[in-house]
């Protein structure tokens, strides 16, 4: 008989690991930040001890969804500048808006911002990309989630660095600040291919390597960035980051609307991972990522809400309808990305992207203990036949009622318990205040 900190029962655990399972009348045993056991709660006393048992009826328990893309700091931004393409959007509103008020607190606070929106939709692990990546962890400490922050490189200067080398060297600070901290990990971010040169690019590449971590970078996010890199050096994007040792595992490859039958087996073999951000790329007529295809091709395809500024929200329920819905209507086949292949891209897929399967992804035996308690008693999910394809087409983020990370819930009975969020509203109105003036 073994002793554990904690033991959640719920009418049915989705543990991703298998494929497509619902469990009815399960729970999972919990010891320190790591799952011990899910099995049934009819055989939990012959097994288990523990002085803190939660008994959630209705509920589902799912892995903690995974955000693989999102710059956080910019949720501040939120509507901001609404209904304009993507290049006027960034180049006549987002960039000068940085340029104003892009400091140290204002990235702190509005990640804090956030980390909050996201716990309490059932996200507990985000992959960001932004300025001062230090503070974003920060706050990601304080909100209690796990983050991957982005040592982000940009061909301009910024408040975050001046230079090419400074953005590398900074970025390699925050990675030997964090790399053996429990929540907090790190990932190169070269925005773009259109913003990062050839020789920097293969430093990333090498550095990439030596470090062990991941590369997220925006690739393919509009068919005009291809035409317009065709045009300039006669490559496609993918071509030139093939040619300079970026096409592999380590890379996340962001948006990626614009792909031809090639790069889609290119990308299979090469073992790249793509993210989907189905809502920010439909809010700017970005372009249709083929996400049939690339399934069907094997490649590996994670979610990502993308920053609040062009979403305008990181709830990762409802991205999942969408990127669901979208990937139907792109392939013209009503079988495409099935309910129970959606729940995966958010949880699984996002954490494969990220080099965290072994960790995070699903409910197994040895896995960190990042766990969402989905309320499935309410009229929106009534009557319920398959949990699954309810939390898909029909969940909403004010069904989640519990979150755990590590173990340590900080999310209970939909309140923050990390977060004081009259405190951080007050915040976000001085920076609207700010911002707009």
């Amino acid at each position: 008989m073994q002793h554990v900190d904690q033991i959640l029962h719920a009418d049915w655990v989705i543990p991703i690991e298998p494929s497509g399972v619902t469990l009815s009348d399960h729970c999972v045993a919990i010891l320190g930040d790591r799952i011990v056991d899910v099995l049934p709660s009819a055989r939990v006393s012959q097994n288990f001890t523990t002085d803190h048992e939660i008994a959630l009826k209705d509920h589902a328990l799912i892995p903690g969804l995974i955000n693989c893309h999102a710059h956080a700091a910019m949720t501040l931004f939120r509507g901001l500048a609404d209904d304009i393409p993507l290049e006027p959007w960034l180049r006549d509103h987002i960039w000068p808006a940085e340029a104003r008020c892009v400091d140290r607190n204002f990235v702190h606070d509005g990640s804090l911002l956030a980390a909050s929106e996201m716990l309490r939709s059932g996200t507990t692990c985000f992959n960001d990309m932004y300025f001062f990546p230090d503070e974003a962890a920060a706050a990601a400490i304080e909100a209690g989630i796990r983050a991957v922050v982005g040592m982000i490189v940009i061909g301009f200067p910024s408040a975050w660095a001046a230079n090419v080398d400074e953005y590398l060297h900074n970025g390699q600070r925050v990675h030997d600040r964090y790399r053996t901290h429990p929540i907090i990990h790190t990932a190169f971010a070269p925005h773009a291919p259109y913003t990062v040169d050839d020789d920097t690019l293969r430093r990333i590449a090498t550095l990439a390597e030596e470090l062990d971590v991941p590369i997220q970078m925006h690739v393919h996010e509009t068919q005009r960035e291809v035409d317009q890199a065709n045009a300039e050096d006669g490559r496609r994007p993918l071509a030139r980051l093939a040619e300079l040792g970026l096409l592999s595992h380590r890379l996340i490859a962001v948006h990626m609307t614009a792909l031809n039958n090639d790069e889609i087996a290119e990308l299979a073999r090469a073992g790249v991972s793509v993210v989907h951000c189905p809502e920010s790329n439909l809010k700017l007529a970005s372009g249709f990522c083929p996400v049939a295809q690339l399934l069907e091709a094997g490649v590996n395809v994670a979610l990502g809400t993308d920053g609040a500024a062009s979403n305008n929200d990181l709830d990762m329920l409802s991205e999942m309808r969408t990127a669901a819905l979208l990937a139907k209507g792109v392939a013209n086949d009503p079988a495409a990305a099935p309910a129970s292949q959606v729940l995966r891209m958010a949880t699984y897929c996002g954490a494969k992207a990220l080099g965290m399967e072994a960790d995070l992804g699903s409910l197994e035996a040895g896995k960190l203990a990042d766990i969402v308690a989905v309320d499935l008693g309410g009229i929106g999910a009534a009557p319920l036949y398959d949990p699954i394809s309810q939390l898909v087409y029909s969940g909403h983020r004010d069904q989640i009622s519990n979150v755990w990370v590590a173990g340590r819930r900080v999310v209970a009975e939909r309140k923050l318990t990390n977060v004081d969020i009259a405190s951080l509203k007050q915040t976000t109105d001085h920076w609207r205040d700010r911002i707009k003036n």
